[in-house]
């Protein structure tokens, strides 16, 4: 120890610097301790409207689409229709070269006139073989053969007339008839072109009856068949009329399957009106069928029916949230699981996002449960991943229906389905989210029909009461990061109901 005193003061000066830290950093966590309290993000129950709709895409085609085609080979001569004309049935549409077939007229005509000429001698022989067979002047072979003669002669004649009249159809073939009043929707030939008629008539134009009368030829998921029926409205777009809405009615649900993929789908026919012609055939139509329709209803937002709070962590030390306070600029999922990156809910995220196909059977089938409890359709690829493991016998078929609702009551649609839900509501049903009394309390309702931003609320809540969508955790607070593999349906600071 010097004489001076210069190391005690040196220690003592250490000592105080770190007692002065330890003061600050108490003081400040004190300060800024309120902010670890969770942040409730809430929406309010309103009255309003909803529409449950199936959505499909499909084709516009005319109601009736004829092909004419030509029943006989041969070279087109002239040609009388041409794309959009507007053609009346019976209408002369094409000519084939009608020179050989005129030939073959001409010569049908002369093997009928030698098989008649034929006739007359057989006649002839057959009578004066009679007679002589009357006077006993010849055998009755000899007249038995006069008489066999005389019949094949007859026979050659009528089959001389058959050979003429398909000649003379044949000839009348090589003129083409509208069959339908409509319009030249394609051409398929050139003046000059060969067509060949082997085993199929080759088409030469295609005709719509009426295009002021169209259908859409959709493809219906085995999820949503169930609930369409015929009668229902639709609406659907073009891409020629982005800004356009136009309406239709479901007129056919064809029984037939549609399997691409494994995913099965129905052809469901929806008949429309096209008086101002601009709809054309072969346009792709993003069609939605409604299947309910409610007014003046409660509703709630989905957020809300995922919505599920989190458990706090439990170390909550002094020394704990101190190092969190200090560590608070560190990246989520570090090594020293003190911090986590706060989360919020992102408008429009819904749970069928995360499904990737690779969670457990049941965990999967749970998930896909849960979705449509919640008015939501899993992508087709989930629906083809179900459907492999049903088949493979990783999943059984029980009382929760095969995967694509085809279930026990999947033919009873699903607004007549009530299911039985939990939202959260503040302990002090009040607007303030940063009051760190508030807690989140269950509530049971009775959801109805959803349109997939919105469900409604036919029992358990009134109209302007708080329901919790979402939490925002503080970093120190948030729960940890996932840990690379687990479900994407845990962790953040929310996670789907």
């Amino acid at each position: 120890m010097a004489k001076d005193g210069k190391p005690r003061r040196g220690k003592w000066l250490v000592v105080f610097l770190i007692l002065v830290v330890v003061v600050v950093a108490v003081v400040w966590y004190g300060k800024t301790d309120h902010e670890d309290a969770p942040q409730y993000q809430t929406a309010t129950v309103t009255r309003g409207d909803l529409t449950q709709a199936v959505t499909a895409s499909g084709t516009l085609n005319p109601v009736i689409n004829v092909q004419v085609g030509s029943q006989v080979s041969g070279n087109i001569q002239k040609l009388y229709a041409d794309w959009n004309s507007l053609v009346k049935s019976n209408q002369v549409v094409a000519q084939l070269d009608p020179a050989v077939f005129q030939a073959t007229v001409h010569q049908a005509e002369g093997d009928l006139a030698n098989a008649k000429a034929s006739l007359e001698l057989a006649v002839v022989n057959a009578r004066r073989s009679a007679e002589l067979l009357t006077n006993h002047l010849v055998a009755p072979s000899e007249d038995d053969k006069a008489q066999a003669d005389l019949h094949q002669a007859q026979a050659q004649v009528a089959i001389k007339e058959a050979a003429l009249e398909k000649a003379k159809v044949d000839l009348a073939h090589c003129t083409i008839y509208a069959p339908v009043d409509g319009i030249v929707i394609s051409r398929n030939v050139d003046v000059g072109q060969t067509v060949a008629a082997s085993m199929n008539a080759p088409t030469l134009f295609v005709i719509a009856n009426d295009l002021s009368k169209m259908q859409i030829d959709s493809n219906v998921s085995e999820a949503d068949v169930g609930t369409v029926e015929e009668g229902q409205t639709t609406t659907f777009t073009v891409d020629a009329y982005p800004n356009r809405t136009f309406t239709g009615k479901v007129s056919q649900i064809r029984n037939a399957p549609i399997t691409v993929q494994n995913v099965v789908t129905y052809d469901t026919v929806i008949a429309v009106r096209n008086d101002d012609q601009k709809l054309k055939p072969g346009m792709t139509a993003t069609v939605s069928i409604i299947t309910a329709k409610r007014t003046g209803v409660l509703k709630v937002p989905n957020l809300a029916l995922r919505f599920k709070p989190l458990e706090p962590p439990t170390n909550q030390n002094f020394i704990a949230r101190l190092f969190a306070k200090f560590s608070a600029g560190k990246p989520a999922g570090s090594t020293n699981g003190l911090t986590a990156t706060s989360t919020t809910n992102k408008p429009g995220e819904t749970a069928s996002t995360q499904l990737t196909g690779n969670e457990p059977p049941e965990e999967l089938m749970r998930k896909v449960r849960e979705m449509r409890d919640r008015g939501e359709e899993p992508p087709p690829e989930i629906r083809a991943k179900l459907r492999e493991l049903f088949q493979s016998g990783a999943l059984q078929r029980g009382g929760g229906g095969a995967p694509g609702g085809a279930g026990a009551g999947a033919q009873r649609p699903r607004a007549a389905q009530p299911a039985f839900r939990t939202v959260y509501v503040p302990s002090t049903n009040t607007t303030s989210h940063a009051d760190e009394t508030v807690k989140p309390e269950p509530v049971r309702i009775k959801a109805g029909i959803s349109d997939g931003a919105a469900t409604e609320v036919t029992d358990g809540l009134k109209e302007g009461d708080l329901v919790i969508t979402s939490v925002k955790y503080a970093q120190s607070q948030a729960p940890a990061a996932p840990q690379s593999g687990s479900s994407p349906f845990g962790g953040g600071g929310r996670r789907g109901f």
